[in-house]
């Protein structure tokens, strides 16, 4: 028996995936018999004979698929928890695009979920109808509204098509209009469509049915009486029920009563399906039995530690099964790090994107887990010894207030991405200042002429601050040896901790003589061993052009009696 695709819908928020579900499903209930729509659990089926009313003259192959099962909680975050082994759930995904707006951070991140997973793909053209002086052409399908349209919507329509193209082909993708791809394994089929008019809601029906019966025949087939294998898209508290899950079938058959075995970071979770469910006129129908493809809901119990986008099966064999759900699991699962972020995401499939997308960006991982983020996560992250792993990653979940972390927390996975590594490059150069602290700042100084206040025990002379900022503290040496430091400061006769460029200063300098070790015009520099140096020379972003240049010139100096200094 051939199964029905399943499809789901992605894009970017506020391209219409939502309005686009919305009315493909107006469509085929303004397009059947009574009851020819069946709303299941996250789910709807449009049944072969409603396809092809809707589609009409323009469908010109014979189908054999049963229909077309729709995923009704669009978006990536849905896409994800739809997963099974060897690959994602849907069969097809179809990708919603503003024709107006083009790909956004979400669409990119669609992409890459369809790259990663190898499914197949469409992409809708939205809100065609806001093309400025594009009308809607009634009983006529899309191409022939496109046709009777004036030349300058027809020309505005056709840039912003190829602008998608363009964009779409340097992320590595051939695409173009589904009625000029001439070969659909090769190229991308590009809808232009309307959610709000129904233009092009036809013609996607057509693409998808058509490419599910040419291309995935054969991974359509199923066994009616085998046993069920699902994936669990939602865990929630029903009124009256308890805690249930819905479920997407994609094999075999679930009945009333079957002991079920559910995929779990730990041991797989066991237990006996109480009831099945299938919506019918917006109330719940008992059914004693359902078959792939099918949106149903389970009542069963110990649901508690069930997380959505686990696998789930009907056991058949016990010891078997037990392997391949751990197996399953194994899957998205990594090696983590002794030391790394701390991670937390909605579900298995979320979790396993946002670990796929953090690798990538070389980030290590030390802790993954499904759930809000606790208390006692953030107790364990603010016990972290490398400040840069100070942080907890949530993606589609809740956070308790967190004082003394940072807490990155999105629906947008690149958004995620983005704000830790700008969080991270901050806090490295709040580390990478701190060491400066420490460390003896390059400074150059003239000692005036005529301002010798006192010669020595200690001396006190006027100084002109030449370039950097001279401190209390500060080493100083001439022409390669260390003389003094800086024992005082004075700005007009008040005590001062520090004096920058271009300021006229008196400063008082133990165990040197002027007139011996020092004298008038002379020129110090704050003294700074080589070990400095090397540290001075990688934080060197920190410091100004003026003493970079005095940098240089304290290393020139040194390398007079030693020419490898501060190599």
């Amino acid at each position: 028996m051939i199964r029905q695709p399943i499809i789901t819908i992605m894009g970017h928020v506020d391209h219409g995936k939502t309005s686009i579900l919305d009315k493909i499903n107006e469509t085929a209930i303004a397009k059947s018999e009574a009851g020819g729509i069946t709303q299941k659990i996250s789910s709807t089926i449009i049944p072969l004979e409603t396809i092809k009313k809707i589609c009409g003259k323009i469908l010109t192959i014979n189908l054999k698929i049963p229909g077309l099962l729709f995923i009704d909680t669009p978006g990536h975050a849905a896409f994800n928890n739809l997963r099974r082994r060897g690959g994602n759930l849907a069969d097809i995904a179809i990708l919603v695009i503003d024709i107006n707006e083009g790909l956004k951070p979400q669409t990119l991140e669609s992409i890459d979920i369809l790259k990663q997973y190898k499914t197949p793909f469409v992409i809708v053209l939205n809100k065609i109808d806001l093309i400025n002086g594009y009308k809607k052409q009634e009983n006529k399908f899309l191409l022939e509204n496109v046709e009777s349209q004036n030349e300058s919507v027809k020309k505005s329509l056709d840039e912003k098509l190829y602008r998608i193209v363009e964009r779409l082909f340097e992320l590595g993708f051939n695409a173009d209009r589904f009625d000029r791809v001439s070969d659909y394994t090769k190229q991308v089929a590009l809808i232009p469509c309307s959610a709000k008019t129904g233009d092009g809601i036809a013609e996607l029906l057509m693409v998808i049915s058509g490419l599910a019966q040419k291309y995935l025949e054969n991974s359509l087939k199923t066994e009616i009486k085998g046993p069920g294998k699902g994936t669990i898209l939602e865990v929630k508290e029903d009124k009256g029920l308890g805690k249930t899950m819905d479920v997407i079938v994609f094999d075999g058959s679930i009945k009333k009563n079957d002991h079920i075995i559910i995929g779990s970071f730990s041991e797989p979770i066991i237990t006996k399906v109480k009831a099945l469910f299938e919506p019918e006129k917006s109330r719940l129908k008992s059914q004693n039995e359902v078959h792939a493809s099918s949106g149903i809901k389970i009542s069963a119990l110990n649901l508690d530690n069930v997380i959505p986008g686990m696998p789930l099966r009907v056991i058949s064999d016990l010891e078997k099964d037990k392997e391949e759900i751990r197996q399953e699991v194994s899957e998205v699962l990594v090696d983590l790090d002794d030391v790394g972020l701390t991670i937390k995401a909605d579900s298995l499939g979320s979790l396993e994107a946002l670990i796929k997308l953090l690798r990538e960006n070389g980030f290590k991982i030390k802790k993954a887990d499904i759930g809000d983020i606790t208390k006692k996560d953030i107790s364990e992250v603010s016990a972290e010894l490398d400040p840069l792993n100070k942080v907890i990653i949530g993606f589609n979940v809740k956070s308790e207030i967190a004082r003394d972390i940072r807490s990155i927390t999105s629906n947008i996975i690149y958004t995620i991405i983005d704000e830790l590594k700008k969080w991270q490059d901050g806090e490295r150069k709040k580390l990478e200042a701190k060491e400066l602290e420490d460390v003896t700042r390059p400074c150059k100084i003239k000692i005036l002429r005529d301002y010798i206040f006192r010669k020595s025990n200690p001396a006190v002379v006027g100084v002109e601050v030449v370039a950097g900022t001279i401190r209390t503290g500060s080493p100083l040496f001439k022409e390669g040896k260390q003389l003094t430091e800086v024992k005082g400061i004075q700005l007009e006769k008040e005590n001062i901790s520090e004096a920058k460029s271009g300021k006229q200063v008196a400063i008082s300098l133990p165990d040197v003589t002027v007139g011996r070790q020092i004298n008038e015009e002379d020129v110090l520099y704050s003294f700074i061993t080589e070990q400095e140096f090397r540290k001075l020379r990688k934080l060197k972003k920190f410091l100004n052009s003026e003493e970079i240049e005095v940098l240089k010139e304290i290393a020139l100096i040194n390398r007079k009696t030693n020419p490898l200094w501060g190599v």
